[in-house]
């Protein structure tokens, strides 16, 4: 790898992410050709069932792709789903070489598309900016290697760590400009999830409203079926778009919520309650990638005690409520701090008067 190629791979990542939260269930991938110096083609996958980011810098380019160099953030593919391989257009275009961020797990390619290029002459590298590129897809590749959703965990909190004072209000703890960031992440997840306290406390509608892009799948973990048949989410509007996940197996306490047009999944229980890892395992089977919780604490302290949160996003706000106030993680047992959670690469930026930080867990299972 020379300081050129890395050059060239940072523009094809800026072209990635203009894809992101569009190209589901695709990865969000970039492509950038260059000749003599010049960058003379370039495009990224805007949606899924559209051209690749290859066909898109290759339309760019014309002929003048024959000879060039091909930077794309992924490996390109070797199969045919909803359009054909990219690996034969430009073996066809006739480059010169191929370098690609990082290979592709999924079954379908898993090298297939860089052995075809290797084998038709063109010289191939690999694993350019590769830990970058794997950064603006993790929903696809935690999905593709494991069949489970990549969770991301959000909330908003006090400078004293208190998402919500001693009588449960939390609106609204952080400021506008990071509630407008919450919706972006809701627009970008294929869906949002709460549990049933939080649905009863505050009735949201978990939509996507300060931002244009559209609604997630709504899910709401009910151990027992609590959830009103009023709120907000089982609206005539609204109702086919949420899943109640339960341990109640009888078919009469779901015809309140079937009936509305809500669906219902039954999971394995785990001390009574929703498994965790068994609705994961479900959801996967839905085909669902990202999934962003939004609360609340119980929820999503049994999330981090199992090791089952890729990411957390804290936004902090310049405010304290003192001792009486409500955590984000609702669980006990770390007694010392050695056996506390570690987070690793985090990042930090201000959101209007609000610190967002950036971290994921080490996913270290309490119950281990």
């Amino acid at each position: 790898m020379t300081a050129t190629d890395a050059t060239y791979m940072k523009r094809a990542l800026t072209l990635a992410k203009k894809g992101a939260g569009t190209t589901y269930p695709n990865p969000a991938v970039g492509c950038v050709i260059v000749k003599n110096g010049t960058i003379i083609g370039e495009g990224w996958h805007k949606r899924a069932g559209g051209h690749h980011a290859e066909i898109h810098a290759l339309e760019m380019a014309g002929k003048l792709a024959l000879g060039a160099d091909v930077y794309v953030t992924l490996e390109p593919c070797s199969h045919t789903g909803k359009t054909p391989p990219c690996s034969e257009a430009l073996i066809r275009a006739g480059v010169k070489r191929v370098v690609a961020g990082m290979s592709d797990p999924n079954p379908q390619v898993n090298g297939g598309g860089l052995r075809a290029l290797q084998q038709a002459g063109i010289e191939t590298l690999c694993g350019v900016r590769e830990d970058e590129c794997r950064a603006i897809n993790r929903p696809f590749l935690k999905f593709i290697t494991t069949g489970h959703p990549y969770v991301t965990y959000k909330c908003a909190m006090t400078l004293d760590g208190k998402i919500a004072s001693a009588t449960g209000e939390s609106r609204w703890i952080s400021c506008e400009e990071s509630r407008k960031v919450v919706h972006r992440m809701r627009a970008g997840s294929n869906a949002i999830m709460v549990g049933v306290d939080t649905i009863i406390a505050d009735n949201p509608q978990l939509t996507v409203r300060h931002v244009k892009g559209r609604d997630p799948l709504r899910i709401i973990v009910d151990s027992h079926l609590r959830t009103p048949e009023s709120v907000a989410v089982l609206s005539s509007q609204m109702a086919s778009g949420t899943v109640i996940a339960t341990t109640e197996t009888n078919p009469k306490v779901h015809a309140r919520y079937l009936k509305s047009g809500a669906r219902i999944l039954v999971c394995s229980a785990d001390e009574g309650k929703v498994d965790l890892r068994n609705l994961w395992s479900k959801l996967g089977s839905l085909g669902i990638q990202s999934l962003l919780i939004e609360g609340g604490s119980h929820l999503a302290g049994e999330a981090l005690k199992h090791g089952l949160i890729d990411e957390c996003v804290f936004f902090y706000a310049p405010k304290v409520l003192g001792s009486d106030g409500f955590s984000p993680f609702a669980f006990t047992g770390i007694t010392d701090m050695n056996r506390s959670i570690p987070f690793r690469d985090l990042s930090m930026r201000r959101v209007g008067t609000d610190i967002m930080v950036t971290a994921l867990p080490e996913n270290t299972c309490l119950l281990d």
